[in-house]
C-alpha cells in the first residue's frame, strides 16, 4: 500500500467542470492569461503535474501513473483539455476510465509526438533525445530552447516566449527527474491506434505555425477520432494559448458548451 500525495491543483469559475494539464517543464500558472476568459463559463480545475509547479514528484514512472495521479484530484467527470504532453495525460485518462472524461481537448498535442511509420509530419526523436542529455548538464538551458523552439514562428514570439519564461519560474523549477520522466513519454508514447477507442468529442486545436506539432500533425491526430474535430488557430506556434488566448477560448467554448440561451428563440414570443 502505498500514500500517493495529491497533485496541487486550483479551482476557479462556475458552470460545467473543466480540467486543464500544463505541457513539459511548465505548470498550471501558465494558463493565467486563458483562465479569465473561461472562469465564467466553466469551473476550471488546473492541475500540476507530478514533480512540475507546487506537485511534489514521487517517481511517477510513465504515462498511466501521470494519468492516475491526475484522475486521483480531479471532479468526477469532466472535459479534459490537455497541452502538448498535458494532451497525452489527457488521452490516456479518458482511455484508462472513459467514464471520467466527457469530452477531449488536445491542444497542440498528438498521440505520437515523434515520426513513427506512417505518422511522417512529427518531430525526429533525436530532438528529445538531445533535450534528455543537455538535461543532465545545462538544466536552465535546456528549457530555455525548448521554450524558444514552442514560439519559432508564432506571431508575438518575444511576448509569447516572456510568458512562458516567466511561467516556468512562477513555481519554482520543475524536478529534473519529472523533466526526465516528461521527455521518455514524449519519445516513446504512440496511442494513435488507441484513439479509435475513444468515443467522446474529442477536439484538436493546433497552432498554424507550431514547428513542434505541425498542423499536418493535428489534422492527421483529428481524423483518429471517432467523433474527433480539428481548430487550426491562425498565427499562433505550440502555445497557442498565449499567442492568441481570446481564440483559444472561444474555440474551448463552443466545442463544450450547449447553444447559448440567447441564440434559442422563443416559442411563446
Amino acid at each position: 500500500w502505498k500514500h500517493h500525495l495529491k497533485l496541487h491543483t486550483e479551482t476557479t469559475g462556475t458552470g460545467p467542470d473543466l480540467v486543464m494539464i500544463h505541457g513539459w517543464g511548465l505548470n498550471g500558472g501558465i494558463w493565467e492569461t486563458l483562465l479569465p476568459q473561461l472562469a465564467p463559463y466553466f469551473r476550471v480545475t488546473v492541475v500540476d503535474l507530478p514533480g512540475h509547479g507546487y506537485s511534489t514528484w514521487q517517481g511517477h514512472a510513465g504515462l498511466p501513473a501521470f494519468a492516475e495521479a491526475v484522475l486521483d484530484c480531479v471532479p468526477p467527470r469532466a472535459g479534459w483539455l490537455g497541452w502538448s504532453l498535458g494532451g497525452l495525460v489527457a488521452l490516456q485518462a479518458a482511455l484508462m476510465r472513459p467514464e471520467r472524461v466527457g469530452s477531449l481537448l488536445l491542444l497542440a498535442s498528438t498521440p505520437s509526438f515523434v515520426r513513427r511509420d506512417g505518422w511522417p509530419s512529427a518531430m525526429l526523436p533525436d530532438l528529445l533525445d538531445t533535450f534528455a542529455g543537455e538535461l543532465e548538464t545545462d538544466f536552465e538551458r535546456t528549457l530555455n530552447r525548448f521554450l524558444a523552439l514552442q514560439v519559432h514562428g508564432s506571431r508575438n514570439a518575444g511576448e509569447v516566449l516572456r510568458q512562458l519564461r516567466a511561467g516556468m519560474l512562477r513555481r519554482g523549477q520543475p524536478e529534473p527527474a519529472a523533466l526526465r520522466a516528461g521527455l521518455g513519454i514524449l519519445r516513446d508514447t504512440d496511442l494513435r491506434a488507441a484513439c479509435a477507442t475513444i468515443s467522446c468529442p474529442a477536439l484538436v486545436l493546433a497552432g498554424e505555425r507550431d514547428t513542434l506539432v505541425p498542423s499536418a500533425a493535428a489534422t492527421a491526430t483529428a481524423e483518429l477520432f471517432p467523433q474527433g474535430s480539428l481548430q487550426v488557430i491562425a498565427g499562433a506556434g505550440h502555445a497557442p494559448f498565449l499567442a492568441a488566448p481570446g481564440d483559444v477560448a472561444a474555440a474551448i467554448r463552443e466545442f463544450l458548451l450547449p447553444v447559448e440561451p440567447d441564440a434559442v428563440v422563443d416559442a411563446n414570443g
